[in-house]
C-alpha cells in the first residue's frame, strides 16, 4: 500500500473548479502537430479546444459520453470520489450514484458485473485501478468478454464494454504498479487493445473504444496522466482504432512503439539526426489489436530497417509478433536484422527501474549498430 500511495502522490496534480490544470506543466510533454494518419471521424478544426493533460482529457471523454447516453455506467475501485488518478472527477456528482459507483477490491467482481451490464445493453466502463491487478480478472476477460459473441453464435455480445486500466512504468512503482500486460491479452481474439501516447489521442481513442461494437481494453500510461498536455477539443471526437500514427517521417530506419515510449523515441530520433545524420521514422502503433501492419510495412519498405521498442519484457512481448509479420512481408527490403529494445526478462524492479525500461540511450546505441555507425 505504501508503494501504491507513493505512485498516487507522484501523479497528483491540482485542478480548479473549471477543470483547468493547476501547475505541473513546465516539464510536460506537449503534443506535436497531428499527421494525416490520424483520422478523425468528425473534424476537430472548428471545435473549441482547451489545454488538458491526459487524465483531464479522459475525464472529458467520459463526461461527453455520460451527457449524451443515459445508459452509460462507470464502476470500479474509488471511482465515485474521482478515482485515485482523478479520471472520474465529478461524474458521480453530476450523474448520480446509480451510474457511477464504487466496487469492492475484487477485479473478478468488477469485470463479472460489467459483463452483465454490457450484455443487458448498458454502455459500461469498468476501471481496473492498476494493470498489475488485472490478472485476477484474466478468466473473465479472456474466456467471457472476448468470446461472448463467438460462443453464442452472434446471439449475444458485450460490445458495449470498455475496460479502462492504468499501464506502464511510473518512476518508482516496483513489482505491482509498473507492468505492461498488453501481450497477455493479445492472444484473446474478440477484444481490441488500445494504448494512447498523449492527451489528444487518449480522448479520441477512448471515445472510439466506447462507441466500438466490440469490447475494448484501454490501457492508460499513468506516467502521462499529468505530463502529456495537449490542446484537446471540449466536445466529443473520435480517432480511428486500428490505425497507427506516423509521428515523424524519416528515410533511414523505422522505429515502432506505443504509449509513453513515443516521447523517448522523439528524443532518440533528434539525437541520431543531429549527431549521426540518421533520419528515423517513428510510428506510434496506438492500437495493439488490431495493429496497423500496412503502415508499418510501407515504412519498412522505404527505410529497410525496423526497431521495435516497448516497456514489457522482450520474450513473447508484442514486438515479437510485429517482427515476425514484417519479416514475412519485407524480407527482401531489409538491410539489417530486425531489432527489439524492450524490458528485461525479470520481474519489474524498484530501485533498478531506470536500467530496466527502454530509453533513448539504449535505442540510439542499437540504431547505430544497425546503421554500422
Amino acid at each position: 500500500m505504501r508503494i501504491q500511495q507513493d505512485v498516487i502522490n507522484f501523479l497528483k496534480v491540482g485542478i480548479n473548479k473549471n477543470g483547468n490544470i493547476l501547475g505541473g506543466t513546465k516539464k510536460a510533454m506537449h503534443c506535436g502537430t497531428k499527421t494525416n494518419t490520424i483520422r478523425s471521424f468528425s473534424s476537430t478544426h472548428n471545435l473549441e479546444k482547451k489545454k488538458m493533460n491526459m487524465f483531464t482529457a479522459i475525464n472529458s471523454a467520459m463526461h461527453n459520453v455520460f451527457e449524451k447516453d443515459p445508459q452509460s455506467i462507470l464502476l470500479g475501485e474509488d471511482v465515485a470520489f474521482g478515482g485515485v488518478f482523478r479520471c472520474s472527477l465529478d461524474l458521480r456528482n453530476k450523474y448520480g450514484d446509480k451510474r457511477v459507483f464504487n466496487t469492492p477490491l475484487c477485479e473478478q467482481g468488477i469485470i463479472g458485473f460489467a459483463i452483465g451490464l454490457a450484455e443487458n445493453g448498458f454502455t459500461t466502463i469498468a476501471e481496473i485501478q492498476f494493470g498489475d491487478y488485472i490478472f485476477p480478472a484474466f478468466d473473465q476477460i479472456v474466456n467471457d468478454v472476448a468470446k461472448y459473441r463467438y460462443r453464442s453464435g452472434n446471439s449475444f455480445d458485450v460490445g458495449k464494454l470498455t475496460i479502462r486500466c492504468t499501464w506502464g512504468a511510473v518512476g518508482h512503482g516496483g513489482l505491482y504498479h509498473s507492468q505492461s500486460p498488453e501481450a497477455f491479452f493479445a492472444h484473446a481474439s474478440g477484444i481490441k487493445i488500445i494504448v494512447p501516447s498523449d492527451a489528444y489521442k487518449a480522448k479520441g481513442l477512448l471515445l472510439s473504444a466506447i462507441k466500438d461494437p466490440n469490447p475494448c481494453l484501454f490501457f492508460e500510461p499513468k506516467i502521462l496522466y499529468r505530463s502529456s498536455v495537449c490542446n484537446v477539443p471540449v466536445e466529443a471526437y473520435e480517432l480511428e482504432l486500428g490505425k497507427a500514427d506516423v509521428v515523424k517521417q524519416g528515410k533511414d530506419i523505422t522505429i515502432v512503439t506505443w504509449g509513453s515510449l513515443v516521447h523517448k523515441m522523439k528524443i532518440a530520433a533528434d539525437t541520431l539526426l543531429k549527431k549521426h545524420q540518421i533520419d528515423c521514422e517513428i510510428i506510434d502503433l496506438q492500437t495493439i489489436i488490431p495493429w496497423d501492419i500496412d503502415t508499418v510495412q510501407k515504412s519498412v519498405e522505404k527505410t529497410g530497417r525496423l526497431l521495435i521498442t516497448h516497456e514489457a519484457q522482450v520474450t513473447n512481448g508484442f514486438g515479437a509478433e510485429i517482427a515476425a509479420k514484417i519479416q514475412e512481408r519485407c524480407f527482401y527490403n531489409l538491410h539489417s536484422p530486425i531489432k527489439r529494445v524492450c524490458g528485461y526478462d525479470t520481474p519489474f524492479p524498484h530501485v533498478y527501474e531506470p536500467f530496466y525500461i527502454p530509453d533513448e540511450h539504449k535505442v540510439v546505441f542499437e540504431v547505430k549498430q544497425m546503421m554500422d555507425v
